[in-house]
Order: C-alpha cells, then sequence, then structure tokens
C-alpha cells in the first residue's frame, strides 16, 4: 500500500483521486492547502484525517510515502524537491516545472535521494497511445505529425472581463503551451525524439502569458506542426502521416479512438479499450514502480522531461513570455 498526501485541491486532484481509488494499492492519507478550512473541506470527501498547512510539516511526515502535485507551475520545482529531499516519491503535473533549469535541479534530487519522480503526462501512459507506437511500421517512413489541442478557457471570460485570474498569470508560469500545447508536443518527443529545429509564434497577451500558438519542429527526414490554444476551440483530430499510410487520432489528450487510412482506401482501426478514466493509467504505472524498487519512468523518462522542455523554452523565447522563474 502506498500512502499518499496530495498538494492542491482542484478539479484535476478531484480527477486523480477519482481514478486512484480503483487501484487497490493507492491509500490517501494528507491533504495540504493554505486554508485549513479547505484542507479540510476537501479531506472530508475523501474521508482524510490528516490534513496540512505547512508543507514542511508534511514532508517531514511518517504519514506518507509519496505526494501528488498539482499546485501552481511555478511552485512544482521547489514543492517536490522539498519532499524528496525528505526521501519522499513525487508524482508532478505537467508541466513539470517552469524551465529546464528547475527540471534539471528536481532531478538531481531524485537521484540524491533515491526517490521516484514522474511527469503526471497522462497521455503516454494510454494504452491508445501505446497502439500507436505498436503499429507506427505500417505507414512507412514518417514523413509529418500534426497535432492540434485548442479548449477555450472556463477563466477567459474573466480575462476578458479585466480579471486576470491565474490561468492567465505568468507568476504562476501559465499560459496556452505550458497548459495546453505541451500535449501537442510531448508525442513528438516521445515518438521522435529532438528536433534540429524549432520555429514558435503565438499571441502574446497583455498579462504577458500566450493565448494560442504554433509550433513548427524540424527533424532531418520529417516535420511536426503543433497547434494550441486556451482562447479559441477546435474539433481536428491529430495526424502522423507516412509514404504508406496516416495514422488519425481523435483527441491528442486522450487518445480513444486511432486508426490508419492507407493509401491504397483500407481502413484499419487500431483502437484499444481504456476501460478506466485516463488518469488511471499514470497513477498505476507510478505505484508499479515504487514497488519494484524503480526511481525512474520508462515511459516518462527524465530525457524526455528535458527535451520537451528545451523545446517550450525556446518557444516562449521566440514567442516573448518571459516567467519571473527564468530570472532565477
Amino acid at each position: 500500500m502506498i500512502r499518499f498526501g496530495i498538494i492542491g485541491t482542484n478539479w484535476i486532484t478531484d480527477r486523480l483521486l477519482k481514478a486512484a481509488m480503483q487501484i487497490e494499492d493507492f491509500s490517501l492519507k494528507a491533504v495540504y492547502s493554505r486554508s485549513s478550512e479547505k484542507a479540510e473541506e476537501f479531506a472530508a470527501k475523501y474521508g482524510v484525517e490528516t490534513t496540512f498547512t505547512d508543507l514542511e510539516s508534511m514532508a517531514k511526515s511518517d504519514a506518507i510515502d509519496a505526494v501528488y502535485i498539482a499546485s501552481p507551475n511555478s511552485l512544482h520545482a521547489e514543492q517536490a524537491i522539498l519532499f524528496m529531499n525528505h526521501k519522499k516519491h513525487v508524482l508532478c503535473e505537467k508541466p513539470l516545472a517552469s524551465n529546464v533549469k528547475e527540471i534539471t535541479e528536481m532531478i538531481e534530487a531524485a537521484k540524491e535521494n533515491r526517490v521516484l519522480l514522474m511527469e503526471a503526462m497522462k497521455s503516454t501512459f494510454l494504452p491508445n497511445f501505446k497502439s500507436i507506437q505498436e503499429n507506427l511500421h505500417k505507414i512507412g517512413t514518417v514523413r509529418r505529425y500534426t497535432a492540434s489541442y485548442c479548449q477555450y478557457s472556463s477563466r477567459y471570460d474573466a480575462y476578458r472581463s479585466g480579471t486576470v485570474l491565474n490561468a492567465f498569470d505568468p507568476t504562476f508560469s501559465n499560459g496556452s503551451l505550458m497548459d495546453i500545447g505541451i500535449y501537442a508536443l510531448y508525442p513528438s518527443i516521445v515518438l521522435f525524439g529532438k528536433p534540429e529545429t524549432i520555429k514558435a509564434s503565438g499571441l502574446l497577451l497583455s498579462s504577458g502569458v500566450d493565448g494560442e500558438g504554433s509550433i513548427l519542429l524540424q527533424y532531418k527526414d520529417k516535420d511536426a506542426v503543433m497547434m494550441y490554444s486556451k482562447i479559441t476551440d477546435s474539433a481536428l483530430p491529430s495526424e502522423i502521416q507516412g509514404e504508406e499510410g496516416t495514422i488519425i487520432i481523435d483527441r491528442i489528450s486522450t487518445i480513444e479512438k486511432v486508426e490508419i487510412r492507407y493509401r491504397d482506401g483500407r481502413l484499419e482501426d487500431i483502437s484499444k479499450p481504456q476501460k478506466e478514466d485516463t488518469m488511471y493509467y499514470e497513477m498505476k504505472e507510478f505505484i508499479d514502480l515504487i514497488q519494484n524498487d524503480l526511481y525512474e519512468s520508462a515511459i516518462n523518462t527524465y530525457e524526455n522531461a528535458i527535451k520537451v522542455m528545451e523545446v517550450m523554452d525556446e518557444a516562449r523565447k521566440q514567442i516573448g513570455v518571459v516567467y519571473p522563474a527564468d530570472q532565477n
């Protein structure tokens, strides 16, 4: 049984816990919030007795073995390192940190303390992402990857009315690339590695974050095109185009339906059943790794985390998005 504490009492934590409760070896033991009232209210929903308003006390506690971090992006590195220095395993929401410098420091802490650090990028653990990897050879030489993830933010109406909430505040290392674009970018890095060149453009909002953007990655024998937005919606699927056929992906963040359209007109459905909540698979991986005394995921590797963030750092530089975390 792995005893968890959670940092962050928002909707994504509820989603994660709903999925995690389906795993026999998951046990929620502690909740952190800056507000004792909010911590107690959230804990009561899950029958948890232990709450914290001080992270240092939580990190030192013998009540937990691991922590799930779903705080604002800008806090990920500091919080993760604190817990790892107290020998706690860390499952940290994507993006893992604000920039490559922070990720490097987190990885160093994980190795020094011999604990597991894993980025909670759920899509790469899904059965249908594995199906893409297993069937990629069928479309011949890959020439292009295109991914679209545009989702109008529930916080954008407030922004348009003059209220800048966390989702559009650079203080928290937010914006469309970090929050949405990473879903389009991550598969490209996992499937094809680090590109040779990066070209990025985007709309810089007055608050200092990007509302939407596009990235073009150039590889030696292919290119990858990503479009993402928090200020518009899109229903476009994503594709991997090969010389013998094209893999069509319904939704790059959840990947529920995948099919191959061959040049000769044949259509092959390569979708796998995903009976569990999409967040189940990342938590199952995390718990399995701990129980097997493994300190790095073979899927969401440290190398992948660094490569993804290197692209995002360069894209932000080209777009003009600068975070306070970049000045440290």
